[in-house]
């Protein structure tokens, strides 16, 4: 029985009517997820995604892309960006460029493990108690075709969320919906004095 976004809540099970009872952590507090993650998104963040760019972005807002990234050190290193996020769901988008080839001149591989593991999880973290961290005792990925430059999706959804284990899965894809790879994580959760300083 997997989690799965619906709406602005997360449902458990396949047909969950209206009327079942949710727990706490099944109502989305978008404050609360983008706090945990660390993303300040402010008025951007509407309904579950980030409000889509259809301009030319402004100098403030380029700032505010920069700083989202300095929030997660690997984004500004590598240069993705967090999407969207919704309890047990991300989306990290990259485009890809000449800093992200290997020696053929494809995407290195590890680019694409690294907007996947990123996006599985940020999408792991958003179910999270507080008091709770996690980390990653498992990751795959299979590569399906090469990439040169493309814009790069990487979505990554919670399939199973235990209470101490977590199995989440990627998929990432290019501008054209064309699938690029599709990796799975297993996650432990951490608490107590396991969780300090995660």
């Amino acid at each position: 029985m997997g989690i799965f976004w619906a709406g602005g809540r997360v449902k458990r099970g396949r047909n969950l009517p209206q009327s079942a009872q949710r727990t706490q952590r099944e109502e989305v507090d978008r404050s609360d997820i983008t706090a945990r993650i660390g993303v300040g998104f402010g008025a951007r963040y509407e309904g579950g995604r980030v409000a889509e760019e259809t301009r030319e972005r402004s100098a403030e807002e380029r700032e505010t892309s920069a700083r989202r990234r300095k929030v997660m050190p690997v984004a500004e290193l590598i240069g993705f960006e967090l999407a969207e996020v919704g309890e047990g769901r991300s989306v990290v988008t990259l485009e890809t460029g000449p800093q992200h080839t290997n020696p053929m001149g494809t995407t290195h591989g590890g680019i694409l493990c690294d907007i996947a593991d990123s996006a599985m999880g940020i999408a792991f973290h958003s179910t999270l108690s507080p008091g709770e961290s996690f980390t990653t005792v498992e990751l795959k990925i299979n590569f399906f075709r090469p990439v040169w430059k493309a814009q790069l999706r990487a979505e990554g959804k919670v399939v199973r969320r235990g209470k101490s284990v977590g199995y989440v899965e990627c998929e990432v894809s290019d501008e054209n919906g064309r699938a690029i790879a599709k990796a799975s994580s297993t996650c432990l959760v951490l608490r107590g004095a396991e969780a300090k300083g995660r």
